[in-house]
């Protein structure tokens, strides 16, 4: 397992301390989001322009009605901020970038899908801990990282090993599930302050028997997706 290192595209820009301990992982996410002076459009990324298409491995909690109702709750709270809320049926946690449609070669995600299988981890649980932000997000910490570190690992190496290496190496994961993006330049500190009202609602605890092998494609100011191959975890 590679270990995490810095990298200033990455959020946190340096990993934490500990990777087991969700206590430090949380403490992590929350320094780095208090400490930020502005908050950045989530959606003026280039190249991912209102109907592009990606394919990712991402986890996703269809039906998770304790995670549903957190994600409501705290949206509610936000609606002053006029952030964009992530559907509750939208819900995800992103884990690896596989490619663009048009770069896929017939066949290749069902070898994917298959090498993918042989190697990945057991199912696991995490949990799903207090709010916290990003530049362009508001988003839930999550913990413990290593079981969603060694799962990123082996979905990395299973895409290199069919010729789709991610760009994105698992030294530059940060573990995260974001509720509402930011929609505009803004100052940081009122929302950090909002989501600071937020964080002591209990966590819940997330499930992970399997990965999901998704076309996610960008609708507008949210994000929607088909799943193509629903792979167990080992």
């Amino acid at each position: 397992m590679p270990l995490l290192s810095a990298d200033p595209a990455a959020f946190p820009a340096e990993p934490p301390a500990d990777t087991h301990d969700p206590s430090v992982t949380a403490a992590h996410d929350w320094a780095a989001f208090s400490a930020l002076d502005e908050m950045t459009d989530h959606w003026a990324r280039p190249g991912w322009s209102d109907g592009s298409r990606a394919y990712y491995w991402m986890l996703t909690f269809p039906g998770d009605e304790r995670l549903t109702a957190l994600a409501e709750h705290c949206q509610e709270e936000l609606t002053p901020l006029g952030l964009d809320p992530v559907p509750t049926d939208g819900l995800h946690i992103t884990l690896v970038r596989v490619g663009a449609p048009d770069s896929v070669i017939p066949g290749q995600l069902d070898s994917l899908a298959r090498d993918a299988e042989a190697s990945l981890p057991s199912a696991f649980s995490i949990r799903a801990m207090p709010l916290a932000g990003s530049r362009g997000a508001v988003r839930l910490s999550l913990g413990p990282w290593e079981p969603l570190l060694r799962l990123h690992h082996a979905l990395a190496e299973a895409g290199s090993g069919v010729g789709m290496a991610p760009k994105k190496p698992t030294s530059a994961f940060r573990p995260h599930l974001s509720l509402a993006y930011n929609n505009r330049r803004r100052p940081a500190a009122p929302v950090v302050a909002a989501v600071s009202g937020l964080r002591a609602l209990p966590a819940v605890e997330l499930s992970v028997p399997a990965v999901q092998l998704v076309e996610l494609r960008r609708e507008g100011r949210t994000y929607r997706w088909d799943v193509r191959k629903n792979v167990p975890l080992g």
